[in-house]
Order: structure tokens, then C-alpha cells, then sequence
């Protein structure tokens, strides 16, 4: 599998635990052996604003993010564009799940999910998306940013027990007919994170279902990290994630 990747996210950019030492590192030693890594590149100003206002960007260059945000944005795009063809995965930081057009929190500054799926649709090469959000938390900014636009869906799903968790993401999937899925990727929901609720089969078994699911559409499928803050399981829980889809 494809997988976009800068050796710039191994940078300790801010004091959170998406930003901390070694997390990187927790999951290229587990998954490098097995893929293709791709250089991430950084996104263009005309793609990030499609999505963000003026001031939002100013106010993330002022804090001093702009460039490592704008290279997981990146990342990003060329995961959902190798996505159309192939699944793909982008292994990037900052995560972008917690960023509205106007403003952000949650670790996030940028919505990568939402300028993925804005770049490749402004590019006549979509015309439906579907997004599925395991993060533990609810993708805020993405709804906000993306929940009017008459050609995306997004589902963040809610159940509390795992059989429940999984049967909801099997029933939302079945009979959507869109040209691309793309995957809000957190691992924070898995029985040794935050969440506690998943385990390392169900990342597994969520990206089966995501690939039959693209394949029943002829479409394509692609995941973004976000959330996952267990070093000593995140990597297996994105290898899980990655054989599923592959």
C-alpha cells in the first residue's frame, strides 16, 4: 500500500500528545516494512483556502504551524488522489478532524479530511464522498466545514459497545454509492487508549469493510491519521487498519 509520509512529521511541534516525541516512530516501525512510502508534499495556499478563511490560515502562520500543517494537508490530497486507484493511507501530523473553516482546537489546525476531499472534487475527480470518522472524539470541524455540501456524508459513529460500534459502521456503509471514502483515522478508540472500546481485529475488520464497500461502488478509499496516543499499540492498530483495506 501507498502511504504518504515526511520525515518533517517526526518534528515535536507543539506540548500535545498528537505532536509528542515517538509517536511517528510507534507506527513507520511497524508498517514500513509493508508499504510504499510516498513523499508528502505540502499543500498550496489556493487549495488549503477552498476549504479555510483568511484569517484562520494567518492566525496558524502566527502561531507558528503553518508549514508542518500545510505539509499534512498535503499528505493528505495525495493520499485521497492515489486513493481513486488504490487504497492509500496518509501518515501525517497535525490531525484535522477538530478544524472549521474559521478556527480549530483539539491538536488540529488545519482539516486535511476536508482539503482532500474539496481538492480532488474541485478537480471534476469525484462527484459523491463518503467520510467515515473512528476518531474517540467527534469530528466537529469536518461536519461543520463539510456537512452542507450536497455531495459529501459524513458519519461519526456513536455506539458504546464494540459488537454495536462495528455493526453501525457495516450498516452505514452498505448501499452508499459514492466515488471515494475516505477514512477520519483515530486510534484512540481502541481497548488500550483513551476510548477503550475497540480492538486491534476491528481496525482490521473496519478497513474490510470500507474496501468491499468502495469496491461495490467502483470507487476508491483512502484513510488519514488523526487521533491514537497509546505508543505501544498505535502502530499495530494502523497495521490492522492497513491490511483491512489491502
Amino acid at each position: 500500500m501507498k502511504v504518504t509520509f515526511h520525515e518533517d512529521f517526526y518534528t515535536v511541534y507543539a506540548h500535545d500528545p498528537a505532536a509528542a516525541a515517538g509517536r511517528m516512530e510507534a507506527i513507520i516501525n511497524i508498517i514500513e516494512p509493508q508499504v510504499e512510502l510516498i513523499t508528502a508534499e505540502p499543500a498550496s495556499e489556493a487549495n488549503i483556502s477552498a476549504v479555510h478563511t483568511t484569517s484562520h490560515i494567518n492566525s496558524v502562520k502566527t502561531e507558528g504551524i503553518y508549514e508542518i500543517a500545510s505539509l499534512a494537508a498535503g499528505g493528505a490530497i495525495q493520499a485521497a488522489q492515489v486513493g481513486l486507484k488504490e487504497p492509500a493511507f496518509g501518515l501525517i501530523r497535525p490531525p484535522g478532524h477538530h478544524a472549521s473553516s474559521h478556527s480549530c482546537w483539539g491538536f488540529c489546525y488545519f482539516n486535511n479530511m476536508a482539503i482532500a476531499l474539496t481538492a480532488i472534487k474541485n478537480k471534476n475527480l469525484i462527484k459523491k464522498a463518503f467520510v467515515l470518522d473512528i476518531d474517540l472524539h467527534y469530528g466537529d470541524g469536518t461536519v461543520n466545514t463539510l456537512d452542507s455540501k450536497d455531495w459529501v456524508t459524513i458519519c461519526n459513529p456513536s455506539a458504546h459497545s464494540r459488537k454495536e460500534y462495528i455493526r453501525e459502521v457495516e450498516q452505514v456503509l452498505s448501499g452508499i454509492e459514492v466515488d471515494i471514502i475516505g477514512i477520519s483515522a483515530g486510534f484512540d478508540q481502541h481497548v488500550d487508549d483513551w476510548g477503550g472500546l475497540l480492538t486491534t481485529d476491528d481496525y482490521r475488520a473496519i478497513g474490510v469493510m470500507v474496501k468491499k464497500a468502495a469496491q461495490a461502488n467502483g470507487g476508491g478509499c483512502f484513510a488519514v491519521l488523526e487521533g491514537g496516543y497509546n505508543h505501544a499499540v498505535l502502530g499495530h492498530n494502523v497495521r490492522a487498519l492497513l491490511d483491512g483495506l489491502s
